[in-house]
């Protein structure tokens, strides 16, 4: 489900090195978006996503300015957990700084997954689960801090079509207003 505000008209296409070359920038895609494992295993000393070098040797600015160079959009991955499924550090806890310094970079699009978070009040350790649970707070939480940031950004949750986020998904974006940011989730 999409708002109506001009964000996410078309599907968010994953990353593919002929973008443009196929024509699909003309057909109405815009985001290029990269999965999990493009930050560091561990955050900086002060909690930040760290982009890996190897990866990514001028940072990620420097490829969001290239990105929006050529007109298009830019995305990244996370999690609503304290780890991205890969393992990778999440946004839980950290989300108005992560909401920030993606502000910071111009990124555009960010896919916010839901692994290592709490699966039930049997098992308090975060953990991989594909059990419907309440997400609502966690998705929310984060969509405060876009809030604040002022560039808009598409905000994707996604729960594997688990916690019936298409009855409360579109209504934390629509509190943000059109111009700050909208809400895809699957």
């Amino acid at each position: 489900m999409r708002i109506s505000n001009r964000v996410g008209k078309t599907p968010a296409l994953r990353w593919n090195s002929w973008f443009v070359d196929l024509g699909l920038k003309q057909l109405g895609y815009k985001y290029v978006s990269i999965d999990d494992c493009w930050s560091q295993e561990s955050c900086n000393g002060s909690g930040y996503l760290v982009p890996d070098p190897s990866k990514w040797p001028n940072g990620i600015r420097a490829v969001v300015d290239k990105i929006h160079g050529m007109c298009l959009k830019f995305g990244l991955y996370s999690d609503a957990g304290i780890e991205t499924c890969a393992g990778h550090p999440g946004s839980q806890g950290y989300e108005q700084q992560d909401a920030d310094l993606l502000g910071s970079w111009g990124v555009d699009y960010w896919k916010y997954d839901n692994c290592y978070t709490l699966c039930n009040g049997e098992n308090p350790v975060p953990q991989r689960c594909c059990i419907p649970r309440d997400s609502q707070a966690w998705y929310t939480t984060l969509g405060n801090a876009f809030r604040s940031v002022n560039y808009p950004i598409l905000y994707s949750l996604y729960s594997w079509g688990l916690d019936n986020v298409w009855t409360w998904g579109g209504s934390m974006c629509l509190k943000a207003g059109p111009t700050r940011q909208t809400g895809y989730y699957t």
